[in-house]
């Protein structure tokens, strides 16, 4: 029973739109861009769920549903992941050139209601939910969530990436492997494939532990889910954005979803 319910609140941390909580979560690779011939090209991933970006001070990321989506579209089995006390860390071995795409994603329901007089919690996936309250429950609350943290890195030139359309996905315009400092980036925020209009969007650097100043930079999206960012400065930059108490297609629910992603910016 202990280990049911510690297993259950790691699920909710993990699938818990990041706006209700201070933790931030991210993936940050060792390196953006690479190049060399061979099959001797490789990038060490961290994953965390800190305090201070790319600062591993809280815990590690649960990465159970860690995707690594070559250029090809293939996909490819992380190597040497570790889970330490701070961080989990993985490696992927970069044998196409083009850009990978490496996704954490994850998602369930949760439920509050009420029988006999006692009030009742439950957690579980969409599939599960249709049999999962009981007969004669009262003052039914269901809600659904959806988790993404992800980045990017590319090996010779960079290749278009394709779109999820499910849950809450950046569409970049301008290739998030060809950002520079003062330059004008383009993206598009997207919810199930459309425009996602009228969110605000978080854009914070890595290494705020040194400053006085977080740095954040605050836009909202356009009426076509877009937005453009210029980066004061290069180094790893994080993204993110919310939405939450959406109509969801599980009646009587309502449904949440969170996007965070991490870009490197050169000078």
């Amino acid at each position: 029973m202990k280990k049911t319910l510690l297993a259950l609140a790691a699920f909710a941390a993990a699938s818990m739109p990041l706006a209700a909580h201070a933790h931030r979560q991210w993936i940050e690779p060792s390196s953006t861009v690479l190049s060399g011939t061979g099959d001797d090209v490789w990038v060490t991933f961290d994953a965390a769920v800190s305090n201070t970006l790319f600062h591993a001070d809280h815990q590690p990321m649960r990465i159970d549903g860690l995707i690594v989506t070559a250029p090809d579209g293939s996909s490819v089995a992380p190597q040497n992941v570790t889970r330490g006390r701070y961080r989990s860390t993985f490696d992927v071995q970069l044998t196409q050139n083009g850009t990978y795409r490496i996704v954490n994603a994850s998602s369930g329901m949760n439920a509050r209601y009420e029988l006999n007089g006692e009030n009742r919690n439950w957690r579980g996936t969409a599939a599960e939910f249709a049999t999962a309250i009981p007969a004669g429950a009262t003052n039914v609350r269901v809600s659904e969530n959806a988790n993404r943290v992800e980045t990017f890195v590319t090996r010779g030139a960079p290749t278009p990436i394709a779109q999820v359309n499910a849950g809450l996905e950046i569409a970049p315009v301008t290739h998030p492997n060809d950002l520079v400092a003062n330059e004008a980036a383009q993206f598009r925020l997207l919810l199930d494939g459309r425009p996602a209009a009228n969110i605000e969007v978080t854009i914070a650097p890595g290494n705020a532990r040194y400053r006085n100043e977080t740095g954040e930079i605050k836009v909202t999206t356009n009426a076509q889910g877009a937005f453009s960012v210029t980066f004061p400065t290069p180094g790893m930059w994080w993204v993110n954005a919310s939405v939450r108490d959406l109509p969801s297609q599980i009646r009587g629910a309502t449904r949440s979803a969170n996007y965070s992603g991490v870009l490197e910016v050169l000078p």
